[in-house]
């Protein structure tokens, strides 16, 4: 040990003898003087007296400030860490075991509140999980509950046309009977696809991947071969696009999906003779689609249904799975994109917005 460590206030205890042996001193040299003072000895005594209060309260005072006040401080802070609470940082930032215990107790908060930040997270990502298992799950046993239900009707005509088949002298029936039966398991096949696509939409399975296309062509060309030169076309089409190109940052595939929903909704619901209308209108940097069909209107109880899958109309001349609409509303979804469906006076208009890009 180095002679000037015993003069350093490096440590409580040293802080603690130098105050104690300064005080002894200042008051043994105190009363030395005060005896040897030609005054009355009371007054002597009075002297020394206040001398000795002025002394007892720079020690008091030295004691605070360098052990009370430090250990109040502390226990301060270890009070809040004990009630998990580290946002106030211990201050003390003197040279001695205070001061250390000061920055231990400030490094122990910050890894505590690390390590509860980091539980906090994992349990929130856990409860994340176990939500997303239970989703999983619930929708799991929608599907089958749908694709059991949906598919005992194509099923149960397959059964029978496959018994009468079996049975079957007449040729010409054959032929029918197997028409019937493939027609079915198309039908089957394609509702199997179509369902499992939206699950995976609704699940997350599937990623949308935007990409920037003009979409007035886009429109022209999936409109042009599901409603031009078709040879079951009892319509009237009637369209208003855009003279120049307006380009969108959105999944093209997935966008195809929406307007082949769209349009054959229209065209199977479009009664016979009357009008299917396209419009896309560009208004203030967003693209307006609306496809419009002449026919029986949907009961306004039934507006909001119409996106649910499985939902039929019964004024609906559309004899489809019941999910088309229900895949455009979620691919719309994920892109965050507005959409509707309104009754005109004699038909009805599906819409939706899309912002466009340069």
């Amino acid at each position: 040990m180095k002679l000037d460590d015993n003069f350093t206030f490096r440590t409580v205890r040293k802080k603690i003898l130098i105050i104690s042996k300064l005080a002894g001193i200042l008051l043994i040299l105190s009363y030395i003087l005060s005896t040897k003072l030609e005054i009355d000895p009371d007054v002597s005594f009075a002297v020394w007296f206040a001398f000795v209060i002025a002394i007892v309260l720079v020690v008091d005072f030295l004691m605070g400030h360098f052990i009370s006040k430090p250990i109040s401080k502390l226990n301060q802070t270890a009070r809040k860490m004990a009630k998990l609470d580290f946002s106030d940082p211990c201050t003390i930032t003197t040279n001695d075991e205070f001061g250390e215990m000061a920055v231990s107790l400030s490094t122990m908060a910050e890894n505590l509140q690390q390590a509860l930040t980091g539980l906090e997270a994992a349990n929130t990502r856990l409860e994340q999980d176990v939500e997303q298992e239970r989703r999983l799950l619930a929708e799991r046993k929608e599907l089958v509950d749908n694709l059991s239900h949906e598919m005992k009707t194509p099923l149960g005509v397959i059964r029978a046309y496959a018994e009468g088949l079996q049975d079957e002298a007449d040729e010409a029936k054959k032929q029918k009977y197997s028409a019937i039966i493939i027609a079915e398991t198309e039908r089957m096949s394609n509702l199997i696809t179509t369902l499992l696509d939206l699950s995976a939409l609704e699940t997350g399975a599937c990623r949308l991947v935007p990409e920037r296309f003009d979409f007035v062509e886009f429109l022209e060309t999936v409109a042009g071969r599901l409603l031009i030169d078709t040879p079951d076309a009892n319509f009237t089409l009637q369209y208003e696009l855009p003279d120049k190109r307006a380009y969108v940052d959105v999944d093209k595939a997935r966008m195809e999906q929406v307007l082949d929903n769209l349009l054959v909704n229209a065209k199977k619901n479009v009664q016979p003779g009357g009008i299917l209308k396209l419009s896309l209108k560009e208004q203030m940097g967003t693209l307006y689609f609306s496809v419009y069909n002449q026919g029986p209107t949907i009961p306004q109880e039934n507006l909001p249904k119409i996106w649910t899958k499985f939902y039929r109309d019964v004024n609906s001349q559309y004899s489809g799975s019941g999910l088309g609409l229900a895949i455009v509303a979620q691919i719309l979804s994920m892109q965050n994109l507005s959409y509707g469906v309104e009754n005109l006076s004699d038909g009805v208009q599906f819409y939706f917005s899309i912002p466009t890009v340069k």
